[in-house]
């Protein structure tokens, strides 16, 4: 599936464009700040760019200028949105390195067809299937080459997710994460073995060693859940995404390798629930803001799943509750997860 970013700070355009090429079977994610594109970029590498030409804070072509500064972006097919009056604009942006332009106004049969002969030319859909993708979020997945990674072993799958998640370790360091209850001598048995499963599992260059330090080669080039959601959830601590971009900000959330018991899973995994808590918390106050009590209950009762102690969500619960007149709130005042029960 071909992934293309959309970037414009019109939201009207930037949902009517996300709309027409998810129906058309692309992979799109949006953005309406290039600043904050260029952020994405730096974990996510589309098959098409699409941004519009005027922008406040970077233009679409200063945008462009910058994508084109990183290797890995730099033959990204790159087209833009542009009025008629933007002409010049559009030169100057074909000289930049843009492959193309649409203009304003579009119909929905205008734009798939730019984008499918755009892609068909620069072969990006075959290309898109070399990539490689790491889900660690409520799964434990590993995509190469269009194809799920079969594992020789479960604990193989854990030391590419260690590897992922620590850059670059010593045999020791990954043997006391993986084996912490083994003696020296057999826990660096075990990550030999492992390392030669993994190798197997992937390929034979895929984790490299120096100075007797191991990293996964700089040719996978993994897009790895985690990062993406580290990084938004750092624009969210920053105020720079509303209440709906928070709400698929908070789907994006899962158990981080569910299934692998190892002292170090625990903790990334409470690492990424004090992130996942943060978020859910300023999901509920803007949606208090906006006056939508359900969604904000909805958030506390997302929160309290993860941590049901919290005295100030149970609040919040049971306060987005009274006003929807929900007579549950006398529970949530109790501290009564029902929801648990709902689930027996």
């Amino acid at each position: 599936m071909p992934r293309i970013l959309v970037v414009d700070d019109d939201a009207a355009i930037l949902k009517l464009v996300s709309v027409i090429l998810a129906r058309a079977g692309h992979e799109v994610r949006t953005s309406s700040h290039p600043v904050e594109a260029l952020d994405l970029l730096k974990v996510f590498v589309p098959d098409l760019v699409i941004s519009d030409v005027v922008m406040p804070y970077m233009t679409g072509l200063e945008f462009l200028e910058e994508m084109r500064k990183h290797d890995k972006l730099s033959a990204v097919p790159f087209m833009l949105l542009s009025s008629h009056a933007e002409r010049n604009d559009v030169r100057r942006g074909m000289n930049l390195g843009a492959d193309d332009y649409l203009p304003k106004p579009f119909t929905p049969q205008d734009l798939t067809t730019a984008v499918e002969v755009r892609l068909r030319k620069a072969g990006r859909s075959q290309q898109a299937a070399s990539n490689m993708e790491a889900r660690a979020l409520g799964t434990a997945q590993v995509q190469w080459k269009g194809e799920s990674v079969q594992w020789v072993s479960r604990k193989a799958l854990e030391l590419f997710f260690f590897l992922l998640e620590h850059r670059e370790v010593t045999s020791w360091e990954a043997a006391e994460a993986l084996w912490p209850e083994k003696d020296e001598a057999r826990a660096s048995s075990l990550f030999h073995t492992t390392l030669h499963r993994l190798r197997k599992s992937l390929d034979g260059a895929a984790v490299g060693s120096s100075n007797r330090r191991y990293a996964l080669s700089s040719d996978l080039k993994p897009e790895y859940d985690v990062q993406r959601f580290e990084l938004l959830a750092d624009q969210a601590d920053q105020n720079r995404l509303g209440l709906e971009e928070l709400r698929e900000l908070v789907g994006i959330y899962g158990t981080y390798l569910p299934g692998v018991d190892s002292p170090w899973v625990e903790d990334v995994r409470s690492r990424l629930e004090g992130r996942q808590l943060s978020i859910l918390g300023l999901a509920a106050r803007l949606a208090n803001e906006a006056g939508r009590p359900r969604d904000a209950a909805q958030f506390y009762q997302r929160a309290l799943g993860i941590d049901p102690l919290s005295e100030g969500d149970w609040d919040g619960l049971a306060r987005a509750l009274e006003q929807l007149g929900d007579p549950r709130a006398r529970l949530a005042v109790r501290r009564e997860a029902w929801w648990m029960s709902d689930l027996d």
